[in-house]
């Protein structure tokens, strides 16, 4: 087959063993992309494998797609970058220094350095971990400002060096379970059921900053400050009020999730009980 006489990378009139659409297995992950998106970034290893004329030498799996042995997972946000040389990710992203090696790997210079850390003059703190003690640095106001421009793995840093205010960084994530009754065709009012007990999970010491005498740790209360915990639960049963709380300590909403299941709840009616399980995940910078 031959490519059109604008395809990137491949001289005219020269024949193309490829087909325009093609299939990847990357570390057991399958991946479907054009031909072109492979080789629009000239040098770079998916050129180089993809820009050859025959297709002699590069592995396959049993189905006969092209296997490349990395990281599966990763590898959606190289062929994002190729496609169109600009780089998204997800908040809070933590696999931003396997991500810089995966751009290595592939001979992508340009998304190398997007993804090296930002250095600032007080600090060298490196994207893989902190570089500094906490107790030898200076009050942070300068490191809380540089933390936040140096991704995910250097936020993780910010949890070990308080802020000017005293405040550390860190995830708490709240879940309950609830449940209603819900009558036929939804005609009749929902009889909805008390939230029995709100579960707190995250560091200790930022759960009992946070929520005070209101917590009950007597499952768990023996538990370090720098340890996590899934044992925690409020002394209260009202979702606002432990919203109000993490927004007053500077936590905000990221991310949420939910689960639900319905069954009969009488023989005789058709009243129906449902029941859920639902978590608020909240984050300090």
């Amino acid at each position: 087959m031959a490519l059109p006489d604008n395809t990137p990378g491949i001289p005219l009139g020269e024949e193309v063993v490829f087909p325009e659409i093609i299939e990847l297995n990357v570390g057991g992950q399958v991946y479907i992309t054009r031909y072109s998106t492979l080789i629009s970034v000239p040098d770079s290893l998916l050129w180089e494998m993809f820009s050859r004329k025959s297709t002699k030498g590069l592995a396959r799996d049993t189905k006969g797609r092209f296997f490349v042995d990395r990281d599966g997972f990763l590898f959606r946000y190289i062929l994002d970058y190729m496609r169109d040389q600009q780089l998204v990710l997800p908040d809070h992203f933590p696999e931003r220094g396997r991500l810089q090696r995966e751009a290595e790997f592939f001979i992508l210079p340009e998304l190398v350095k997007i993804l090296a850390p930002k250095i600032s003059k007080q600090n060298s703190l490196g994207d893989e971990g902190c570089q500094s003690d906490p107790e030898d640095s200076s009050p942070g106001v300068e490191v809380g400002r540089n933390l936040s421009s140096l991704g995910a793995a250097a936020a993780a840093c910010a949890s070990l060096v308080p802020s000017s205010d005293g405040k550390r960084s860190g995830f708490i994530t709240i879940g309950y379970r609830g449940s209603y009754t819900l009558g036929r065709d939804t005609q009749t009012d929902a009889k909805f059921r008390r939230v029995a007990r709100i579960m707190v999970c995250g560091k200790t010491s930022l759960a009992r900053e946070v929520f005070g005498e209101t917590l009950n740790d007597s499952r768990d209360p023996d538990r370090p400050p720098e340890r996590y915990t899934s044992r925690y639960y409020l002394k209260f049963t009202f979702l606002e009020q432990a919203f109000d709380k993490l927004a007053d300590a500077g936590f905000h909403m990221v991310a949420c999730n939910s689960t639900g299941t319905c069954a009969f709840a009488h023989e005789q009616t058709d009243d129906k009980i449902w029941t859920s399980y639902t978590e608020y995940v909240f984050y300090r910078e």
